[in-house]
């Protein structure tokens, strides 16, 4: 009896710990889901927001740093029809104390100057917990497709 009740104590502390985990990742990535909300909303203090402070961008070969994404992303993007839809497809997110990383798909459907484009890419993210907030430390980029 007693390694029966030992049993089911062992398999629902399990089950509390993959729920805790489950949050954490969800965390994660919900910060991600914001950081590039931000961006199609050309927040820049929203983006600021779930970026640290010297965070870094790999796109195209280049390292960006936040300055230069929000003049890229925001700055130079004055269209007046601009909008962006981002899907975003969750391949893995791992939790380890305040440092997490994920990768996934990233889909936008970009609209701007009366002209419709999607670009697709596979990306790597590093966060950090700051304040109970999950920030973008890290940010590798590889394009898949650009229409």
């Amino acid at each position: 009896m007693k390694k029966l009740l030992l049993f089911l104590i062992t398999l629902s502390l399990a089950g509390l710990l993959q729920a805790q985990k489950s949050d954490s990742e969800k965390a994660v990535q919900q910060s991600l889901l914001k950081l590039f909300e931000a961006l199609s909303d050309r927040d820049s203090s929203a983006l600021k927001t779930y970026c640290t402070g010297d965070v870094l961008f790999f796109e195209y070969g280049m390292v960006w740093t936040l300055d230069t994404l929000i003049r890229r992303a925001i700055i130079q993007n004055q269209s007046a029809d601009f909008k962006r839809i981002n899907t975003l497809d969750f391949i893995s997110t791992t939790v380890d104390h305040n440092v997490a990383w994920t990768a996934y798909r990233n889909k936008a459907d970009i609209t701007a100057n009366g002209k419709q484009r999607t670009v697709e890419w596979i990306e790597t993210v590093v966060l950090v917990r700051e304040k109970k907030i999950w920030k973008v430390r890290l940010l590798h980029s590889t394009l898949i497709k650009r229409e």
